[in-house]
């Protein structure tokens, strides 16, 4: 079995000419189960997708996230299999020197919520590209919740990361629909009524879907009238 391309040299000499998934992820590429994103990747891989990972990008700026180009479907962006700012720091905030998920033990091959900063580079090189974020950091963060390292309460990631859906929680069988949905023809947009997803709607537009939920960032209605659609 080869590797997942991680380049576009490895993309063309698989005879693809585009990739129909691209995931991004703060860990390095480990083709075992104990690291979700290549996991997952062989999932999509298994049931006909093309797919390709992009690890440990260079945040800084854009032109690492175009190395395999756009994907015909959507991004997919976890921090990793630890949250960003654990990997960083000590339960005192003191700065951690390693990174167990790195080559060398390397620390900071990673920005802290690395969440929020993929899916802003993804979204300042590829506009209207779709990006699904989840993962560990994603899934603690879909609601509003208590920040322990700014001693605050911060909102949903998914208003500061921009995404267009959120899929919490182990993820294979949401991921897995959201893809066939797609290679089917259905709008991004209107693809609302997956299990384990969340995403940004005006509060009007949630009661009508099915089984979705509304929750307001904060515990009440925001001033423009946005708030999570949940599908649980």
């Amino acid at each position: 079995m080869s590797f997942i391309p991680i380049t576009i040299e490895e993309t063309l000499k698989r005879g693809w000419d585009e990739l129909d998934v691209i995931f991004v992820t703060g860990d390095a590429y480990i083709d075992h189960p104990a690291f979700g994103v290549p996991l997952l990747a062989r999932w999509l891989e298994l049931h006909g997708f093309r797919v390709g990972i992009i690890p440990q990008p260079d945040w800084r700026s854009k032109e690492a996230f175009t190395i395999l180009g756009r994907p015909r479907l959507f991004f997919a962006v976890s921090a990793g299999a630890m949250d960003s700012m654990v990997a960083h720091y000590t339960p005192a905030r003191k700065l951690r020197h390693d990174d167990a998920y790195t080559p060398g033990n390397r620390h900071g091959a990673r920005p802290n919520r690395a969440t929020i900063i993929y899916t802003s580079r993804l979204k300042e090189a590829y506009k209207n590209a779709p990006v699904v974020i989840g993962g560990i950091e994603a899934s603690l963060r879909r609601f509003a919740h208590y920040d322990f390292w700014e001693d605050r309460v911060r909102r949903s990631v998914l208003f500061d990361a921009k995404a267009d859906l959120l899929i919490y929680g182990m993820g294979e069988r949401p991921l897995l629909e959201l893809a066939v949905r797609l290679r089917k023809g259905e709008a991004f947009g209107e693809i609302t009524n997956v299990r384990g997803t969340a995403f940004i709607a005006r509060e009007k537009d949630i009661a009508p879907v099915f089984g979705a939920a509304p929750h307001p960032a904060f515990g009440h209605p925001l001033p423009w009238g946005e708030g999570l659609g949940m599908r649980g």
